[in-house]
Protein backbone atom coordinates (compact mmCIF):
# COMPACT_ATOMS: atom_id res chain seq x y z
CA UNK A 1 0.00 0.00 0.00
CA UNK A 2 1.38 3.21 -0.98
CA UNK A 3 1.50 5.71 1.86
CA UNK A 4 3.48 8.65 0.67
CA UNK A 5 1.91 10.87 -1.93
CA UNK A 6 3.94 12.46 -4.97
CA UNK A 7 3.75 15.91 -3.33
CA UNK A 8 5.18 14.38 -0.26
CA UNK A 9 7.79 12.66 -2.14
CA UNK A 10 9.09 15.88 -4.31
CA UNK A 11 8.64 18.26 -1.32
CA UNK A 12 11.53 15.98 0.67
CA UNK A 13 13.65 15.73 -2.33
CA UNK A 14 12.93 19.32 -3.07
CA UNK A 15 14.19 19.75 0.89
CA UNK A 16 17.33 17.82 1.16
CA UNK A 17 20.62 19.08 0.17
CA UNK A 18 24.46 18.33 0.32
CA UNK A 19 24.49 19.57 4.40
CA UNK A 20 27.67 21.14 4.58
CA UNK A 21 27.60 22.32 8.17
CA UNK A 22 25.44 19.99 11.33
CA UNK A 23 24.53 20.88 14.14
CA UNK A 24 26.88 18.71 16.42
CA UNK A 25 23.97 19.51 19.47
CA UNK A 26 21.21 17.44 17.69
CA UNK A 27 21.75 14.06 17.35
CA UNK A 28 18.98 11.40 15.23
CA UNK A 29 16.61 8.87 17.57
CA UNK A 30 17.47 5.62 18.19
CA UNK A 31 14.07 4.51 16.45
CA UNK A 32 14.69 6.45 13.21
CA UNK A 33 18.57 5.63 13.34
CA UNK A 34 17.09 2.07 13.20
CA UNK A 35 15.31 2.57 10.42
CA UNK A 36 18.02 3.89 8.33
CA UNK A 37 20.44 0.87 9.14
CA UNK A 38 17.62 -1.32 7.89
CA UNK A 39 17.11 1.04 4.80
CA UNK A 40 20.91 0.38 4.15
CA UNK A 41 20.51 -3.30 4.73
CA UNK A 42 17.44 -3.47 2.02
CA UNK A 43 19.06 -1.20 -0.61
CA UNK A 44 19.08 -2.99 -4.45
CA UNK A 45 22.16 -4.55 -5.63
CA UNK A 46 23.09 -6.35 -8.90
CA UNK A 47 21.94 -10.28 -9.08
CA UNK A 48 21.33 -9.14 -4.83
CA UNK A 49 24.66 -9.96 -4.44
CA UNK A 50 25.67 -6.89 -1.50
CA UNK A 51 29.08 -6.82 -2.41
CA UNK A 52 29.31 -3.91 0.32
CA UNK A 53 29.73 -3.26 4.32
CA UNK A 54 28.00 -0.29 5.89
CA UNK A 55 30.85 0.79 8.86
CA UNK A 56 28.84 2.76 11.26
CA UNK A 57 31.50 5.16 13.03
CA UNK A 58 30.34 6.67 16.47
CA UNK A 59 33.63 6.91 18.13
CA UNK A 60 34.23 10.53 18.46
CA UNK A 61 38.08 10.19 18.69
CA UNK A 62 38.24 8.62 15.51
CA UNK A 63 35.90 10.92 13.49
CA UNK A 64 38.06 14.05 14.63
CA UNK A 65 41.20 11.81 13.22
CA UNK A 66 39.35 11.35 9.65
CA UNK A 67 38.77 15.32 9.37
CA UNK A 68 42.19 15.44 7.94
CA UNK A 69 41.48 12.86 5.62
CA UNK A 70 37.95 14.42 4.40
CA UNK A 71 39.73 17.58 3.05
CA UNK A 72 39.31 18.85 6.31
CA UNK A 73 35.65 18.98 6.25
CA UNK A 74 34.03 18.52 9.22
CA UNK A 75 30.40 16.88 8.81
CA UNK A 76 31.95 13.42 9.39
CA UNK A 77 33.05 15.02 13.10
CA UNK A 78 30.11 16.97 14.00
CA UNK A 79 27.14 15.00 12.18
CA UNK A 80 25.00 12.50 14.70
CA UNK A 81 25.95 10.00 12.65
CA UNK A 82 28.81 8.82 9.69
CA UNK A 83 28.68 5.83 7.71
CA UNK A 84 31.59 4.68 5.35
CA UNK A 85 30.09 2.56 2.62
CA UNK A 86 33.22 0.20 2.04
CA UNK A 87 33.19 -2.70 -0.60
CA UNK A 88 35.04 -6.02 0.08
CA UNK A 89 38.60 -6.61 -1.53
CA UNK A 90 38.35 -10.14 -2.08
CA UNK A 91 34.69 -10.64 -3.35
CA UNK A 92 34.76 -14.06 -4.78
CA UNK A 93 32.97 -17.52 -5.64
CA UNK A 94 32.68 -18.04 -1.88
CA UNK A 95 30.59 -15.02 -1.50
CA UNK A 96 27.88 -15.76 -4.02
CA UNK A 97 27.67 -19.26 -2.86
CA UNK A 98 26.88 -17.87 0.79
CA UNK A 99 24.61 -15.51 -1.39
CA UNK A 100 22.59 -18.78 -2.51
CA UNK A 101 22.90 -20.32 0.61
CA UNK A 102 21.09 -17.40 2.07
CA UNK A 103 18.43 -17.67 -0.44
CA UNK A 104 17.42 -20.82 0.08
CA UNK A 105 17.40 -20.53 3.90
CA UNK A 106 14.99 -17.27 3.70
CA UNK A 107 13.31 -18.41 0.84
CA UNK A 108 13.00 -22.44 1.68
CA UNK A 109 14.41 -23.29 -1.78
CA UNK A 110 16.46 -25.96 -1.89
CA UNK A 111 20.23 -25.06 -2.91
CA UNK A 112 20.66 -27.46 -5.53
CA UNK A 113 17.41 -26.04 -7.16
CA UNK A 114 19.97 -22.63 -7.66
CA UNK A 115 22.69 -24.04 -9.04
CA UNK A 116 21.83 -22.69 -12.29
CA UNK A 117 21.18 -18.97 -10.60
CA UNK A 118 24.69 -19.97 -8.54
CA UNK A 119 26.51 -21.24 -11.98
CA UNK A 120 25.02 -17.99 -14.18
CA UNK A 121 26.39 -15.00 -11.10
CA UNK A 122 29.75 -16.79 -11.01
CA UNK A 123 29.98 -16.74 -15.09
CA UNK A 124 29.00 -12.97 -15.49
CA UNK A 125 31.26 -11.98 -12.34
CA UNK A 126 34.47 -14.60 -12.57
CA UNK A 127 34.43 -15.34 -16.29
CA UNK A 128 33.54 -12.57 -17.86
CA UNK A 129 35.24 -9.85 -15.35
CA UNK A 130 38.80 -9.78 -14.11
CA UNK A 131 39.66 -8.22 -10.96
CA UNK A 132 39.43 -4.40 -11.96
CA UNK A 133 35.87 -4.84 -13.31
CA UNK A 134 34.99 -6.74 -10.53
CA UNK A 135 35.98 -4.03 -8.66
CA UNK A 136 34.32 -0.84 -10.88
CA UNK A 137 30.87 -3.61 -10.59
CA UNK A 138 31.29 -3.44 -6.74
CA UNK A 139 31.56 0.08 -6.69
CA UNK A 140 28.27 1.22 -9.13
CA UNK A 141 26.62 -1.21 -6.57
CA UNK A 142 28.20 1.01 -3.66
CA UNK A 143 26.71 3.93 -5.04
CA UNK A 144 22.70 2.56 -5.13
CA UNK A 145 23.31 2.36 -1.65
CA UNK A 146 24.43 5.43 -0.80
CA UNK A 147 21.46 6.95 -3.11
CA UNK A 148 18.93 4.78 -1.35
CA UNK A 149 20.70 6.01 2.26
CA UNK A 150 20.07 9.92 1.24
CA UNK A 151 16.46 9.34 -0.14
CA UNK A 152 15.53 7.38 2.92
CA UNK A 153 16.94 9.88 5.09
CA UNK A 154 15.14 12.65 3.06
CA UNK A 155 11.62 11.23 3.92
CA UNK A 156 12.97 10.86 7.54
CA UNK A 157 13.42 14.67 7.30
CA UNK A 158 17.24 14.30 8.40
CA UNK A 159 20.29 15.50 6.58
CA UNK A 160 22.92 14.10 5.25
CA UNK A 161 26.02 14.39 3.14
CA UNK A 162 27.14 12.23 0.10
CA UNK A 163 31.12 12.69 0.40
CA UNK A 164 33.51 11.75 -2.28
CA UNK A 165 36.24 14.00 -0.85
CA UNK A 166 37.85 11.60 1.41
CA UNK A 167 41.58 10.47 1.08
CA UNK A 168 40.26 6.23 1.07
CA UNK A 169 43.63 4.43 1.91
CA UNK A 170 43.72 7.23 5.29
CA UNK A 171 40.31 6.23 5.86
CA UNK A 172 41.02 2.58 5.85
CA UNK A 173 44.45 3.01 8.00
CA UNK A 174 42.27 4.86 10.53
CA UNK A 175 39.40 2.65 10.54
CA UNK A 176 41.89 -0.70 10.25
CA UNK A 177 39.57 -1.96 7.55
CA UNK A 178 42.22 -3.60 5.89
CA UNK A 179 41.95 -6.19 8.42
CA UNK A 180 38.56 -6.30 8.00
CA UNK A 181 39.27 -6.84 4.36
CA UNK A 182 37.65 -3.73 3.33
CA UNK A 183 38.16 -0.73 1.92
CA UNK A 184 36.47 2.51 1.98
CA UNK A 185 34.60 4.53 -1.10
CA UNK A 186 32.77 7.12 0.25
CA UNK A 187 30.85 8.21 3.00
CA UNK A 188 27.34 9.80 4.53
CA UNK A 189 27.36 11.81 7.53
CA UNK A 190 23.92 12.30 8.72
CA UNK A 191 22.21 14.63 11.50
CA UNK A 192 20.75 17.97 11.37
CA UNK A 193 21.50 21.08 9.48
CA UNK A 194 22.96 23.65 11.13
CA UNK A 195 20.72 26.66 11.71
CA UNK A 196 23.55 29.18 10.01
CA UNK A 197 24.44 26.93 7.44
CA UNK A 198 23.95 29.28 4.31
CA UNK A 199 23.32 26.34 1.65
CA UNK A 200 20.33 25.39 3.28
CA UNK A 201 18.68 28.57 1.65
CA UNK A 202 20.34 28.56 -1.41
CA UNK A 203 17.66 27.33 -4.27
CA UNK A 204 18.23 23.58 -5.95
CA UNK A 205 19.50 24.16 -9.65
CA UNK A 206 18.73 21.53 -12.01
CA UNK A 207 18.59 21.53 -15.68
CA UNK A 208 15.21 21.43 -16.98
CA UNK A 209 12.87 18.28 -17.13
CA UNK A 210 12.80 18.69 -20.79
CA UNK A 211 16.63 18.68 -21.21
CA UNK A 212 17.29 15.22 -19.02
CA UNK A 213 14.68 13.08 -19.68
CA UNK A 214 14.37 11.48 -23.30
CA UNK A 215 11.29 9.83 -23.62
CA UNK A 216 11.26 7.16 -26.40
Amino acid sequence: MNTTTSEELLRQLNWRYATKQFDPQRKIGAADWAALEDALVLSPSSFGLQPWKFVIVTNPALREKLVPASWGQRQVADASHLVVFALKKNFSEADVAAYVKRISDVRSIPVEALNGYQDMMVGSLFKARDAAARTAWAINQIYIALGNFLTSAAMLGIDACPMEGIEPPKYDEILGLDALGLTSVVAAPAGYRAANDKYAALKKVRFPKEEVIVTL
